[in-house]
């Protein structure tokens, strides 16, 4: 089962939609771990540590991390970067379609960027 790990500044509505529609999605939010204010390479480490897949909606900074961080052989449990222009409807669909079909191995190393 894949988990996450919700950026600071990601949608709420979106959280809580999945949420709903699927209670068995686990969820972990950087404010609850004191990370709401740490760096992007951090938040990478913290996730990887821990099998999570961060869930953003910054595509300015995290890719390019995430992908230095693949670069240098350090593990990644992937990205699921959401445009923060998506409509929420379509974002918990998407993000549900791609909960329930991919495996933690098939997101690792992974920038899945939605909409698909």
């Amino acid at each position: 089962m894949i988990a996450f790990l919700v950026d600071q500044n990601f949608n709420e509505h979106i959280v809580d939609g999945l949420t709903r529609r699927d209670a068995t999605l686990e969820f972990f939010h950087v404010r609850d771990f004191d990370l709401a204010t740490a760096p992007d390479p951090t938040l990478l480490e913290w996730a990887a540590a821990r099998g999570l897949i961060l869930l953003t909606h910054d595509g300015k900074t995290v890719p390019a991390f995430a992908r230095t961080r693949v670069a240098a052989g350090l593990p990644m449990a992937g990205v699921f970067l959401v445009n923060d222009s998506m409509p929420v409807g379509q974002a918990i669909d998407e993000l549900l379609v791609a909960a329930s079909c991919l495996s933690p191995g098939e997101c690792k190393d992974l920038i899945r960027y939605f909409p698909m």
